[in-house]
């Protein structure tokens, strides 16, 4: 049984493990060098993209074909996601300006807002429908987490040295960019369409091979409703926001901690690197602490662990202890990414029994949509916090009000965040309840027909 869900995990976790660091590349890299106007095309495109996961969502939940619900989507957008990102790194000479911009707006609307939001939100239902077993929806989403990270680190490595290749040795020529995301976006459609045909829906929801009328349609909002009266989703999106939340606002004081309260901005890469590899490395281990101890237990030890971490590094700017802090802190990671994507396929398959009716879309659509939102209010308050502290990037010497800003965003506001998961966790019972809702819905019963 391992070996065929090791399988099936690999095969789903190279689905979309390239695109997601794609993304933040655009806007980190490729847009500033060409404009500056990043910061507005990021404001302008965020909310769209957000909103679309939605109506995404839902047209999953509506979707019946032989190939099943989530799958056929990863097909039928693959091809056009990876010529409209080509497009996005294409950036007629001609254009300046205004006209610039509108290309960038369109582009980017395309590829973010419409086709990856098209794929992303099916690629993460898929995890759903793959499965009901408890502790294979967690290998899903472990070998998701590593293989992603594997692509962020490979893409970092690799994108600016195929630009400088292909572009003559400048790093930001418009032919080296163009060909780079050629021959990226050319395996990005071989790894989904591998997905597609070697990963199958095996979960058939209530219903759902039943032609749709007016009277069983189920609305958008209805959806939504059912939702937010599913408690455990609701504990687990509410976990899920504090944790991205958390992430944004550590990971981007990271490096001002290093500058100014440790007073070494060189050390950085090693404080981050640490975190990293530990997270990593974890990661090939959690699959068997998931089988001993379950999803639920591994993702609230996991964010303890990461508590720890946090709690300690608010006493110290030691460069040692702050190193082995960090390996703490990419080990409690590495346990939350290993379970908190299978913790929401049962939560929503609970939904499914609770509420009469599946939405499998919407609700791995609306988690994302607060993703996104925990990582923007998470970035905004580390500005806050930082301007309250009177903190000046400028100054090379920072006051000891905005040391402490740094050092609250660095330490105590992720541990706070994280203390709030673990108490989501605390009252996330379902595993005492899931083998009788797996068995009701195999049966074709709900809550109410009890």
């Amino acid at each position: 049984v391992f070996v065929s869900s090791l399988r099936n995990t690999l095969i789903y976790g190279f689905g979309c493990t390239l695109f997601q660091q794609i993304i933040g590349l655009a806007l980190a890299l490729f847009l500033n060098s060409k404009f500056k106007g990043r910061g507005i095309v990021r404001t302008v495109i965020y909310m769209p993209a957000m909103v679309s996961g939605l109506v995404m969502g839902y047209i999953i939940d509506h979707t019946h074909s032989k190939w099943g619900k989530a799958r056929p989507w990863i097909a039928r957008l693959c091809i056009p996601l990876a010529v409209c990102t080509v497009l996005m790194f294409t950036v007629p000479a001609s254009f300046v300006g205004k006209t610039q911009l509108a290309y960038m707006f369109l582009t980017y609307n395309l590829v973010s807002t419409i086709f990856y939001t098209g794929i992303n939100v099916p690629y993460a239902t898929l995890n759903g429908l793959m499965t009901t077993n408890q502790y294979e929806r967690g290998l899903l989403g472990n070998f998701r987490n590593l293989l992603a990270t594997a692509g962020t680190m490979t893409i970092n490595t690799v994108v600016l040295k195929m630009t400088a290749a292909f572009g003559g040795g400048d790093v930001y020529s418009q032919k080296g960019w163009t060909l780079t995301f050629i021959v990226l976006m050319i395996v990005f459609v071989i790894l989904n369409m591998f997905t597609f045909f070697m990963c199958k829906e095996r979960v058939v929801e209530s219903g759902s091979d039943q032609k749709e009328t007016k009277e069983n349609r189920i609305s958008f909002f209805k959806g939504i409703k059912g939702l937010f009266v599913n408690k455990y989703w609701v504990l687990l999106v509410i976990a899920i926001f504090a944790m991205y939340f958390m992430m944004s606002c550590f990971f981007g004081s990271a490096v001002y901690f290093a500058q100014y309260n440790v007073g070494n901005a060189g050390k950085y890469a090693i404080i981050s690197n640490c975190l990293s590899m530990a997270q990593i490395a974890f990661l090939f281990v959690t699959p068997f602490i998931m089988k001993k101890v379950s999803k639920k237990n591994l993702f609230m030890c996991g964010m303890a662990v990461s508590g720890i971490g946090f709690l300690l590094s608010g006493f110290t700017t030691n460069v040692t202890l702050t190193c082995v802090l960090s390996v703490v802190k990419g080990m409690g990671f590495a346990c939350g990414g290993a379970s908190m994507f299978g913790l929401l396929q049962d939560a929503i398959t609970y939904g499914e029994w609770y509420n009469g009716y599946g939405t499998a879309g919407m609700g791995n659509a609306a988690s994302s949509f607060c993703m996104k939102v925990g990582s923007g209010i998470g970035t905004a308050a580390l500005g806050w916090v930082l301007g309250f502290g009177g903190f000046d990037a400028k100054n090379a010497v920072q006051s000891a009000k905005a040391l402490a800003a740094i050092n609250w965003s660095f330490a105590w506001i992720p541990f706070i965040m994280v203390v709030i998961v673990v108490i989501c966790m605390v009252f996330f019972d379902l595993d005492k309840k899931y083998d009788q809702v797996i068995a009701d819905l195999e049966q074709g019963k709900h809550r109410n027909d009890q």
